[in-house]
C-alpha cells in the first residue's frame, strides 16, 4: 500500500474496500472521492452511495423508437407499393416483427452508447493519460485536500 496525503494505492481488492469505508467514515464527502479500479469492484457502488444509472432509459428509448420506426418503415412500404398476392392482406404483422426486431436492437444500442457517452462525460481529455501509470493498482483519490495533510 502506497499512501500519500491525498492518494491511496493499494495491490488487493480487500485493503482497498477497508480503507475506502474508513475514508466514508471519518466524514469526507463522498463526491470528493474518486477510485480507479483495474476491475469492476462491487463494494464501491454501496460504499459511495451511488445510485442506478439512467442509461436503462436511453435504452427503452432507443428500443422503443426502433419498434415504432420498424412497423412504420414496414407498414409504409406496403402501403406505398401494394403488392397483393394470393389474396394475401396488405399489412401483415407477422413478417414486420423481422424488421422491428432488427430495428429495435440496432436503435436500442445506438441510443445506449450515446447514453454511455453523455452519462459519463467521454470524450474527456483527463481520461487520455498514460496507460500504464495505474497497471494493477486500486487507487483512492481525494480532491481538493492538500497534498500531505490528512483531514
Amino acid at each position: 500500500m502506497t499512501e500519500s496525503g491525498r492518494r491511496w494505492e493499494f495491490e488487493d481488492e480487500h485493503t482497498f474496500l477497508e480503507k475506502l469505508r474508513e475514508i466514508v467514515g471519518q466524514g469526507i464527502e463522498k463526491e470528493r472521492i474518486e477510485v480507479i479500479t483495474p476491475i469492476p469492484v462491487h463494494g464501491v457502488e454501496e460504499i459511495l452511495g451511488y445510485k442506478r444509472s439512467a442509461l436503462r432509459f436511453f435504452t427503452l428509448i432507443g428500443g422503443l423508437t426502433g419498434l415504432a420506426a420498424g412497423f412504420a418503415l414496414t407498414i409504409g412500404t406496403v402501403l406505398d407499393w401494394p403488392i397483393i398476392t394470393g389474396g394475401k392482406p396488405l399489412i401483415s404483422i407477422p413478417p414486420f416483427i423481422i424488421i422491428a426486431f432488427a430495428l429495435t436492437i440496432l436503435l436500442g444500442s445506438l441510443a445506449s452508447l450515446a447514453g454511455w457517452l453523455l452519462l459519463a462525460r467521454l470524450p474527456s481529455p483527463r481520461f487520455i493519460g498514460n496507460p500504464v501509470e495505474h497497471e494493477n493498482r486500486f487507487i483512492i483519490l481525494i480532491e481538493g485536500m492538500a497534498e500531505g495533510v490528512e483531514e
